[in-house]
C-alpha cells in the first residue's frame, strides 16, 4: 500500500498574477475553501494520513499557520522546504527522508480532482506493489499536456510532453504513485533544457522499464488546472453547482476525516465549535444534526 504522501505547494504562480504577488496560489479560495485543501482530500481518499507539504521559503509559513500538524483531522502534517523551484521531480529528493523505505503518492497543490469513481481509482493506485501509476484523462486539447498512450489493459506504450501530433486524447493530470525507487530515479535525474527536474523523465523510466500503469479516468471524473485565472472560476463555479445540487462539501477536510472514520463525532463537534460563525460551520454542522 502507498503510505506516504506529499503536495508540491511551490511555484511562483505567475500565471494568476497580481493575486499571487503576496500569497500562496494554494491559500486563494477555490469557492468556499483554500485551494491546497482539495489536493489534501484527494491524499485522505486514497487513506494516506502521513503527508509532507513542500513550499517555497516565504510561503511554507502560512501553510504551517493554516494547517498545523494535522492532528485535529486525525493526519500528520510535516513541511519541507523548496529553496528553488526546479521541477516537480525535486520533490522525491526533498522529500527523501520523509519517504524512507515506504511507497509515495505525489500530488501538485493546484490540480482538481472530483467523480463519484475517485474512491475506487485512488484505492486500485494505492494497491500497487511495484511500478508507478499515474491517471489519465481525455482532453480536447492534448497538445497542451503530457500525453500517455495505453494498450488498453492500463499499461503505458507511450509518453510525450505537449507533442504536436498526440498518439492519444489522454492528459496526464497532476497526480502520481510511485515506488520506493522513485528516489534513487529522481536523484539521478539530469536537467532538462528547461533548467527543471521533469517529472516526465521520471515516468519514462518506469515507461521503459514496463512498470508504467495508467488508471484511465472515465466521463464522469472532472479534472482541473487550477493555475489560471479562468481554470479556478470555472473550478468554483463546479464546486458550487455540486455542493448546492448534492447538499454535501466538496474538498473538506474536516468532513473527508469525518467521513473516512479519522475522526468521531466528538472531535468533528468540536472543531465546529472552535469555527466563527458562518456558511461553511453551518454545512459541516449538518454532517452531525
Amino acid at each position: 500500500m502507498v503510505n506516504k504522501g506529499i503536495i508540491l505547494a511551490g511555484g511562483k504562480g505567475t500565471r494568476l498574477y497580481p493575486t499571487t504577488k503576496a500569497v500562496s496560489k494554494l491559500l486563494i479560495p477555490l469557492f468556499d475553501k483554500p485551494v491546497i485543501y482539495y489536493p489534501m482530500t484527494v491524499l485522505m481518499m486514497a487513506g494516506i494520513t502521513d503527508i509532507l507539504i513542500i513550499s517555497s521559503p516565504d510561503q511554507i509559513s502560512q501553510f504551517e499557520d493554516l494547517l498545523g500538524d494535522g492532528s485535529n483531522i486525525g493526519i500528520t502534517l510535516s513541511y519541507e522546504v523548496q529553496k528553488k523551484p526546479e521541477g516537480i521531480a525535486q520533490a522525491f529528493t526533498i522529500g527523501a527522508d520523509f519517504i524512507g523505505n515506504d511507497r509515495v503518492a505525489l500530488i501538485l497543490g493546484d490540480n482538481f480532482f472530483h467523480g463519484n469513481q475517485l474512491s475506487k481509482m485512488l484505492l486500485k493506485a494505492t494497491s500497487m506493489t511495484n511500478g508507478a501509476v499515474i491517471f489519465s484523462v481525455a482532453v480536447d486539447n492534448p497538445s497542451e499536456f503530457g500525453v500517455v498512450e495505453t494498450d488498453g489493459n492500463g499499461r503505458a506504450l507511450s509518453l510525450e510532453e505537449k507533442p504536436k501530433s498526440p498518439k492519444s486524447s489522454n492528459a496526464v493530470p497532476g497526480l502520481y504513485f510511485y515506488d520506493n525507487s522513485v528516489i534513487d530515479i529522481s536523484t539521478n535525474l539530469v536537467k532538462s533544457g528547461r533548467g527543471e527536474y521533469e517529472i516526465t523523465d521520471v515516468n519514462l523510466y518506469y515507461l521503459n522499464n514496463r512498470d508504467l500503469y495508467v488508471i484511465e479516468s472515465n466521463e464522469e471524473m472532472r479534472w482541473f488546472d487550477v493555475g489560471t485565472h479562468d481554470a479556478l472560476l470555472e473550478a468554483s463555479n463546479y464546486v458550487a453547482r455540486c455542493q448546492k445540487e448534492y447538499a454535501s462539501l466538496i474538498g473538506s477536510i474536516e468532513a473527508t476525516s469525518y467521513g473516512t472514520g479519522l475522526i468521531n463525532t466528538a472531535q468533528l463537534y468540536n472543531l465546529i465549535e472552535s469555527m466563527p460563525e458562518g456558511k461553511y460551520k453551518l454545512e459541516l454542522a449538518k454532517l452531525i444534526n
